[in-house]
């Protein structure tokens, strides 16, 4: 596709990522600047989570939107922020080593000791780890410490304004602060010259002309002058937000729904500094299980690592692409749906015009280059596409959670396929016996067939052994209809094209099949199902069902599974998980 021809594609693009690109192409036009600058923000007081995952993500999304839309003509750059001169409120409960932490709180994160013993500070440990899960995902991005950036002089010039604009930014903030707070509220944080903890402590006197304030300590009422450049003070967060966006030149930076208030607080602090506040959206909060706000200190919801034990990262990025404004529940349960849905996207894309393609999660998630989708090939049945439903669903019935099991399956349908020649399918094939393993066995519940569903069973049974050993996955779907349209309780009068004499099928049929056969409400296309796994196999697990062995089975699996879920739940979890324990927020609240 020549480069003329993509940009005239996105020029009519809807994708919310082209929409928020040509936010930054009407701010490019107001100025004269030659390189656009996006940003994220971490705090290192805690791992990597899923929401740092969602902003990188999407920001990339923007920023490789806007590249497209200028044919890159434009420099462009996403600076990961790290917060790593905020100070430690309190000590982690699930970190080893607590009390050599214990003595450092309220330091600034780069003055607190690692508790892993692997780095020099606290800040920098999570700082590499949050380096290496960016590196992993393949993202772009140049690195900035908060510390550093204020120690280096980097802000210096940014925070001399800000304590020229020192009662113009009061305006802004103390409105919105509590009384008690507003009363001693300033936006410097000194960090004590001997302690070395950051303080919040009222500015007594500003000397402009020494670049300094003079504050008292609450504890012994000594007074202190203290320079507000060279890492001597740090900013609270929301004047820090606006002074970074100054400073740095940011054109444009996501924030979650929950920081409404303090985007326009920031943006206002901002244009007192002189900045045009950058461009962006609040992205929608992800739910739990229960449909609550996902939390930090509540732990519910999912984790990065968790998400990827059973899908890959580029379904992550998938999901996270779908509706960014809209609430989302992020729980195990969506994974199956999503992994389908970018493999769908995947199989797409090459058969799209250029003004889909551009609408398609996959040409976001792999910046414009997506892989080919990996077919697979029988000469009388053309190619196909396995699907995460499929292969649960083939974990299931072949009652062996190992891997070699499912390619057994595939290669008798599909005999030139292998983990060598489709290395993508054989880690689905891994996530799906992973996923099976812990969230699908445990509540698969088989239906017994009533006399009515015995009957349709045997029929299936008689018809599959009719057919050719070579029957494609259609006409096994062809015959599955003809033996239910006869029987009324299947019977959909209401289906497209369906006659007095030649009724539809019910979904009802499928369902009773999947409960009885699966022991799932849902399943894939029962015709691919059963060209994959096999006409013989399909009717010894019809035998085993009417002989009532599948329900017997699956209740003492489910025992074994309780109770190793019991023994399970009275081992102390090792996780480590200490997200949200430091910063300043509570200052400006």
């Amino acid at each position: 596709m020549s480069s003329q021809a993509l940009r005239d594609a996105a020029e009519t693009s809807k994708s919310w990522p082209f929409e928020e690109a040509r936010k930054l192409i009407a701010r490019l036009e107001r100025s004269e600047r030659k390189e656009v600058i996006f940003e994220t923000g971490y705090g290192p007081s805690g791992l990597p989570h899923l929401g740092t995952f969602g902003e990188v993500a999407r920001t990339s999304m923007v920023r490789q939107a806007f590249r497209a839309l200028t044919g890159d003509s434009v420099r462009t750059k996403l600076i990961a922020f790290s917060d790593d001169m905020d100070g430690l409120r309190k000590v982690p409960d699930n970190v080893p080593n607590r009390d050599l932490i214990l003595p450092h709180l309220g330091k600034p994160l780069t003055q607190v000791p690692d508790p892993f013993g692997e780095y020099d500070s606290f800040a920098e440990h999570n700082n590499a780890r949050l380096r290496a899960f960016l590196d992993q995902f393949g993202f772009e991005y140049e690195f900035i410490s908060s510390t550093e950036t204020y120690k280096s002089g980097r802000f210096d010039r940014a925070l001399l304004r800000m304590l020229d604009r020192f009662d113009e930014v009061q305006a802004v903030m103390l409105p919105s602060l509590r009384e008690e707070r507003a009363a001693t509220y300033s936006p410097f944080l000194p960090i004590h010259p001997r302690t070395g903890i950051v303080m919040q402590a009222p500015v007594l006197e500003r000397d402009l002309s020494a670049g300094a304030i003079r504050w008292r300590d609450p504890a012994t009422g000594e007074e202190f002058e203290t320079p507000v450049t060279g890492g001597h003070c740090k900013l609270q967060w929301k004047p820090d937000w606006a002074m970074r966006w100054y400073a740095l030149g940011v054109d444009y930076e996501m924030a979650g729904k929950d920081l409404i208030d303090s985007v326009k607080l920031s943006s206002r602090i901002a244009r007192v500094l002189g900045a045009d506040p950058p461009a962006g959206f609040n992205y929608e909060l992800f739910l739990d299980e229960n449909g609550q706000k996902i939390s930090k200190t509540k732990g519910n919801g999912l984790t990065i690592e968790q998400w990827l034990a059973y899908a890959s990262p580029e379904s992550l990025s998938s999901f996270m692409f779908q509706k960014p404004t809209a609430a989302k529940r992020l729980y195990f349960d969506v994974i199956p749906r999503t992994v389908d849905d970018y493999l769908g996207f995947l199989e797409a894309y090459p058969r799209q015009a250029w003004k889909e393609r551009l609408g398609n999660p996959v040409w976001h998630i792999h910046t414009g280059a997506p892989p080919e989708p990996e077919v697979l090939t029988r000469d009388e049945a053309g190619q196909a596409t396995i699907s995460f439903a499929m292969l649960l669903n083939l974990v299931a019935v072949s009652n062996d959670e190992n891997p070699s099991i499912l390619w057994g399956f595939l290669r008798r349908h599909y005999p030139s396929a292998s983990p060598e020649t489709h290395p993508r399918l054989d880690g689905l094939v891994r996530y799906a016996v992973a996923y099976f393993r812990d969230f699908v066995a445990p509540k698969k519940r088989y239906s017994e067939a009533d006399d009515v569903e015995r009957g349709v069973l045997m029929q299936i049974s008689l018809k599959l052994s009719q057919l050719p050993a070579n029957v494609s996955a259609d006409q096994i779907q062809l015959a599955l209809y003809d033996i239910a349209r006869p029987i009324s309780r299947y019977q959909d009068h209401l289906a497209k094209g369906a006659t007095a004499e030649r009724p539809g099928v019910s979904n009802e049929f499928f369902n009773m099949i999947y409960a009885v056969l699966l022991g799932e409400d849902r399943g894939p296309r029962l015709g691919s199902f059963i060209a994959i796994y096999g006409l013989d196999e399909t009717r010894k697990l019809i035998d085993r069902a009417l002989t009532g062995k599948l329900v017997s089975e699956g209740q003492s699996r489910s025992r074994a599974l309780a109770g190793a879920a019991s023994r399970k739940a009275e081992t102390p979890a090792g996780q480590v998980n200490f997200e949200g324990v430091a910063g300043e927020g509570s200052g400006d609240a």
